[in-house]
């Protein structure tokens, strides 16, 4: 029987990115856009002195996982962000575990991404115009130890 699209095929139609969720503290805060989901492992280059082979043998390194941009809509006087920014002391910030979830027609978690020992690491205020007809974005930017996917 053909697929009617009356609900989330599991094989053939992808997920939409455009339905997500993050959890923080517990806490589900609204953002507008999450970027920066990704890994890297680098790569060592090794080659023993006595080696007959003249090109080195790869292995993989250390991981290091790129800052995650959270953008969202400035409310008056939400304050949620800026809270979360100014706990920052030297060294002394409470780390969290973030959720990013993302989600299928029914609202449901279809995949999440963990990150781990989470904070925030820059806060930016929207530019301001006279002339523009935009909404006011602010941006956060977080540093992380860790990206899983469950």
């Amino acid at each position: 029987m053909p697929d009617d699209g009356a609900s989330q095929s599991q094989t053939v139609w992808p997920l939409v990115k455009f339905s997500f969720k993050v959890m923080w503290d517990g806490a589900e805060l609204i953002f507008q856009e999450v970027t920066g989901l990704s890994s890297e492992t680098q790569v060592i280059e090794y080659r023993g002195g006595s080696s007959p082979v003249y090109s080195t043998v790869k292995m993989p390194g250390i991981q290091k996982f790129s800052n995650i941009t959270l953008k969202k809509g400035i409310f008056k006087g939400d304050k949620a962000l800026w809270e979360k920014y100014g706990g920052i002391k030297m060294n002394t910030y409470k780390r969290s575990t973030i959720v990013i979830s993302l989600l299928d027609e029914s609202q449901g978690i279809a995949m999440s991404w963990t990150l781990k020992n989470a904070f925030p690491s820059k806060i930016t205020v929207t530019d301001m115009k006279s002339d523009a007809n935009e909404v006011a974005v602010e941006t956060m930017e977080l540093a992380h130890e860790g990206l899983t996917q469950s």
